[in-house]
């Protein structure tokens, strides 16, 4: 278990104690993840979950996560809540700013879900994509096929790098790639190897441009 205040990250991601959380059983937009509203127009709602988040977070301090387990890239999982006790995930849940995620949850929020949606809250009042379908739409075809069936070799047994810049980003290089080489990432620091751009994708991180 974790407690103090909580500085967000995105909508269904916070860090307390310089321990990064994501929240069990739940996903949110991307931060650059773009929806359509009512009207057809287009706007962030990933912006606008992490801001919402924030909100509610600030009106209750501290935020307590439990702890679940750490997943296969050694992030803290966990369920959340706030001082008043009030659980994260189901808040976010039931306003539409993130989506149950059967993987994960077991279908512990589909009742919420289904009333956000029928009232229309948050991401049900227009369209959007999955977020874990946007993952993989938007930021895998970056890279070639045949890079994406890479064969898991090197270090660890992957060759795929994930590497945070200077601006935080969460970026990862492939073979072949101008920066591959010169790249060097450091697994202490959060910096890991993936085997497939698939699971590279599936944990928030994008490829490099070049």
């Amino acid at each position: 278990m974790i407690a103090g205040r909580a500085s967000v990250v995105d909508g269904d991601t916070i860090e307390i104690h310089g321990e990064r959380i994501r929240f069990n059983g739940v996903d949110a937009p991307e931060s650059s993840q773009l929806c359509l509203n009512a009207k057809g127009q287009k706007y962030r709602c990933g912006s606008i979950s992490a801001k919402a988040l924030d909100d509610f977070l600030s009106k209750s301090s501290p935020t307590t996560c439990e702890f679940v387990e750490r997943d296969r890239y050694g992030r803290f999982v966990g369920n959340c809540y706030r001082a008043d006790g009030s659980s994260v995930q189901e808040w976010l849940v039931a306003n539409g700013l993130a989506l149950d995620w059967v993987r994960y949850s077991g279908g512990a929020y589909a009742q919420l879900q289904l009333n956000a949606r029928e009232q229309n809250f948050g991401l049900w009042s227009g369209t959007f994509e999955n977020p874990w379908d946007w993952r993989a739409n938007k930021r895998a075809p970056a890279v070639s096929a045949p890079l994406a069936e890479l064969p898991t070799q090197g270090g660890g047994g992957c060759k795929i790098k994930g590497n945070v810049n200077a601006k935080g980003e969460r970026i990862f290089h492939v073979p072949g790639q101008a920066h591959y080489e010169r790249t060097r990432i450091s697994e202490n620091e959060g910096e890991p190897w993936f085997c497939r751009v698939g699971e590279a994708v599936d944990a928030g991180w994008r490829p490099a441009a070049r």
